[in-house]
């Protein structure tokens, strides 16, 4: 029993361990509607069903925004940028790529991730 206890208790913590500590980051790349402004950047998701996501515009912008799946396959999040603009975004992902839209100061997004 006692080398059972013990082989127990190494798996208990390689795996908090594991769960603790996993994430997954995609390159993301968009662009703003009808203004040919384009935008670039990474989104990392955690195994709590959260993320985040940093991106730079061919304009200069910074934005940072975070999301949260919603359902398995689907999320949901807010941007906000550093000259102001602040908007909503939805996605489909199937965890290694996905597609979105949203608005960004009432502007039209469309962007992908992962797999780019």
């Amino acid at each position: 029993m006692p080398k059972a206890r013990g082989l127990i208790r190494v798996g208990v913590l390689g795996a908090a361990l594991a769960l603790g500590g996993c994430s997954l980051t995609l390159p993301v790349r968009g662009q703003v509607g009808g203004t040919g402004e384009t935008f670039s950047g990474s989104a990392t998701g955690y195994m709590d069903g959260a993320g985040d996501l940093a991106l730079v515009t061919n304009r200069g912008a910074r934005c940072t925004g975070a999301f949260v799946y919603v359902s398995r396959r689907q999320g949901e999040g807010t941007f906000n940028c550093d000259d102001g603009r602040t908007g909503a975004f939805n996605f489909v992902s199937t965890g290694q790529r996905g597609t979105g839209t949203g608005t960004l100061s009432g502007q039209p997004v469309t962007f992908t991730f992962g797999g780019i």
